[in-house]
């Protein structure tokens, strides 16, 4: 039998290390299924949806370093992929989306599911996206796709129409208009001049009160931030996709910045007069210090990033680690170290009062304490990922992260319904650790549920079947309905915002996994250990309160004018929230004494 198209995509693909594809089958990609189907190398993971392949994928990436390849058909099942890919886009990570096309005899004939998918994904990916027309060019177009994705860290797309996947490969002759290419990619050593480097450390040495802020593109830099810290008496501050950089029992890390951050954070950026910077493009100026107060540095490896959140002294171009290994050598220990006590003093009183806001009494079970009960039970080595929504508030302010735990979520897309995908992706990758995903009911309803069927389909393949699924019941679009409140001044219109009240638990029972509903406060502990000690996949449903305030470090005369016109609009919550929010606000009010005074 001879090799077809599809044969040799999957064998080029093996090439290159990938031996799992998350996708949905369809028919203009049969010939990729039959392909697979003599295929031994390959795992094909079969999602609900194809968005969820697609979150999938990007979760592979984003917890391992290499590209994840996703599938779909053609027209409709290609259109799915969209939002995830976006996801990954947006978020600096690989992803492969292999796509299916009808025939090519018809292409322009107006048939049915024909969709332009060059134009659909030209932006999405726009570094790479190529139909594949002739046999002999299926190896060029995985190698490219491949190297192209992992060397721009984004998104590339194979289209293959039916006929041509059927065909036998031809490997490419050596003519005029042939491309003729090979399998291999190696992660550069990208540096800054050594003038630049110098010029940065005079900035940091000369500060006296260094702030920095790190993301996810210094993950694998843990130990130089570390150290650069100590150099420079500097506190840490976390973007939210780099909150697994450093953990939090580290007394100077301050812990996530912006809306849904720490006040030790924005105290930092609002006190310092230098800030360092390192693999991050955290958008919001506002939680950054204001324009002259301090000087800037900022490692990026890439420079199109660079000198856009903050005007920077010295940007430089370079990988994190390898670029504040070379600085270090470079900077000048301070021996003032007032600033890091303030800092640390600082992140001392926050926790007391993150603990304090946790204990608060609501109705019937506070979201914070749910994360908060969580946090010292969660498994070394664990991996986290998060939802967009109120939830993810809870999980960015309460949440502990420890050395060797991995955390993500979508970051820059900020789209709901990832949690779930992203917890899949993750343990098929590391199927011997635990996996904890944190939902709000919002996002569950979306497309959570459909993936718990994916669970349930494949959890005994898993080495260890820790996989837990939070969900925050609170029957409210809770971020939503806050922002509304917050941002507009608009009291909660339930018709957009209310919840149908799904029983989450008694779900997850039909499907063969575990189920446990809390709804009391002191039954949460038990619960959390129950559920982290079962011999299945568990959804835990917290019964919370939807009228906990996500308090932000800092709120401004805006936020809270237009917090004060939506309650006096008429709020069908008024009276819940007035009574947290007093709570809040005096927890943020009482003196604290602190341990070391």
């Amino acid at each position: 039998m001879s090799v077809t198209v599809a044969d040799y995509l999957l064998y080029r693909l093996s090439q290159w290390g990938v031996r799992r594809i998350y996708g949905y089958p369809g028919d203009g990609i049969n010939g990729i299924l039959g392909a697979l189907g003599r295929n031994s190398e390959f795992k094909f993971v079969q999602s609900r949806h194809e968005e969820m392949s697609a979150f999938m994928a990007c979760a592979h990436a984003k917890f391992t370093g290499e590209p994840g390849v996703c599938l779909a058909t053609s027209g409709p099942g290609a259109i799915h992929l969209l939002n995830g890919l976006y996801d990954a886009k947006l978020d600096h990570q690989p992803v492969v989306a292999i796509v299916g096309q009808q025939a090519s005899t018809c292409l322009g004939g107006h048939y049915q599911q024909e969709v332009d998918l060059s134009a659909l994904f030209k932006d999405v990916a726009s570094e790479y996206v190529t139909m594949v027309t002739n046999p002999s060019a299926m190896r060029h177009a995985v190698d490219r796709a491949m190297r192209i994705a992992w060397y721009e860290r984004t998104v590339t797309c194979i289209i293959v129409p039916n006929d041509i996947q059927e065909q036998p490969y031809q490997k490419p002759e050596r003519a005029h208009g042939t491309v003729h290419s090979s399998v291999g990619y190696s992660v550069p050593r990208v540096l800054p001049q050594e003038q630049d480097l110098r010029r940065a450390a005079d900035v940091l040495n000369a500060g006296k009160k260094v702030a920095m802020l790190v993301g996810a593109g210094a993950m694998n830099a843990a130990d130089e931030v570390v150290q650069v810290a100590d150099l420079l008496g500097a506190g840490v501050a976390k973007a939210l996709l780099g909150k697994a950089v450093l953990p939090d029992d580290l007394p100077f890390v301050t812990g996530s910045i912006g809306l849904l951050g720490t006040k030790p954070s924005w105290d930092l950026m609002a006190d310092c007069d230098t800030l360092l910077m390192v693999g991050t493009s955290f958008p919001y100026s506002e939680f950054l210090p204001k324009e002259g107060q301090a000087r800037g540095v900022q490692i990026d490896i890439d420079g199109r990033m660079l000198a856009i959140r903050y005007p920077m002294e010295v940007p430089l171009v370079g990988d994190s680690r390898e670029t504040l290994r070379a600085l270090i050598p470079l900077l000048q220990r301070k021996q003032d170290r007032s600033w890091r006590d303030t800092v640390e003093k600082g992140v001392r009183q926050w926790w007391k009062q993150a603990e304090s806001l946790a204990m608060s009494a609501a109705d019937p079970v506070s979201p914070r304490r749910v994360f908060w009960e969580l946090s010292p039970r969660i498994p070394d080595e664990a991996i986290l990922t998060a939802d967009s929504g109120s939830g993810t508030i809870w999980y960015a302010q309460n949440i502990k992260m420890r050395k060797g735990m991995m955390a993500s979520l979508s970051g820059n897309l900020a789209t709901m319904g990832c949690g779930v995908p992203y917890a899949i992706g993750a343990k098929f990758a590391f199927p011997h650790r635990p996996v904890i995903a944190m939902v709000g009911d919002g996002a569950m309803q979306m497309n959570g549920n459909s993936e718990l069927i994916t669970v349930a389909k494949y959890w005994k393949e898993w080495k260890d079947p820790r996989f837990i699924v939070l969900v925050l019941n609170n029957r409210d679009l809770n971020m939503v309905t806050w922002e509304q409140r917050i941002m507009a001044g608009d009291p909660k219109l339930p018709a957009t915002q209310d919840l149908p009240d799904f029983p989450y638990a008694r779900y997850a029972e039909t499907l063969g996994l575990k189920g446990i509903r809390v709804d009391r406060p002191e039954a949460l502990g038990r619960a959390w250990e129950e559920a982290l000690s079962s011999d299945r996949p568990v959804v835990f449903e917290a019964y919370v309160d939807p009228n906990v305030p996500p308090l932000p470090p800092h709120i401004t005369f805006d936020q809270a004018k237009n917090y004060t016109q939506a309650l006096l609009k008429g709020d069908v919550d008024a009276g819940g929230i007035i009574k947290q929010s007093i709570k809040g606000m005096v927890e943020n009010l009482l003196p604290r004494k602190d341990d070391k005074e």
